[in-house]
């Protein structure tokens, strides 16, 4: 079993930074892809950025929404993964989650299908 728990969340202004952490337990974290969904009132959870082990080397992959001011990043030594949030905008605020799956997808895991755990969630918003 896996256990994801997300912190870094809160209030910020337009254009400020934050930065998200998921620390994961449980079963062997550096083979897993990592990825982070967010999901805002009234709307379906959405893929935000993701982070996975694919020919020898690290890859990553964001939504075109967030490309250029988001970063995702992990450290296998600590079980955790970041996701590091620049330039925000009113329309970024949602609960973000973090998700974890051993899968070996063809491609890089961008559904929630992909993804078989989850953490509880942490609230961004961003004021106008």
């Amino acid at each position: 079993q896996v256990q994801l728990v997300e912190s870094g969340g809160g209030l910020v202004q337009d254009g400020g930074s934050l930065r998200l952490s998921c620390a994961a337990s449980g079963r062997i974290f550096s083979r897993f892809a990592m990825g982070w969904f967010r999901q805002a009132p009234g709307k379906e959870r959405e893929f935000v950025a993701g982070i996975r082990w694919s020919a020898g080397s690290t890859d990553t992959y964001f939504a075109d929404a967030v490309k250029g001011r988001f970063t995702i990043s992990r450290d296998n030594g600590k079980n955790t993964v970041f996701l590091q949030m620049n330039s925000l905008k009113p329309e970024d605020t949602a609960v973000y989650y973090c998700a974890a799956d051993q899968r070996n997808w063809v491609g890089a895991p961008r559904t929630t299908y992909e993804y078989e755990y989850w953490g509880q969630g942490t609230q961004v918003t961003v004021s106008s």
